[in-house]
């Protein structure tokens, strides 16, 4: 499986915000995100870093 745990970078810090991403869409300024078990999170903000090898994605507030 290639899921990857969603973080918010604030503060300098990386925060837990979704986990087992499997799609990941930037549309019209928001990123729309969804996991293995159907959820679904609407993100307002940029991706900042996505590393395929540690299964992070990196999510940064505008």
């Amino acid at each position: 499986m290639c899921e990857a745990n969603a973080y918010i970078f604030k503060e300098g810090k990386e925060e837990l915000y979704f986990e087992n991403v499997d799609v990941m869409r930037p549309e019209g300024g928001k990123i729309y995100l969804s996991n293995l078990f159907g959820e679904q999170k609407v993100f307002d903000g940029d991706i900042r870093e996505i590393s395929l090898l540690r299964r992070r994605i990196i999510l940064e507030k505008k």
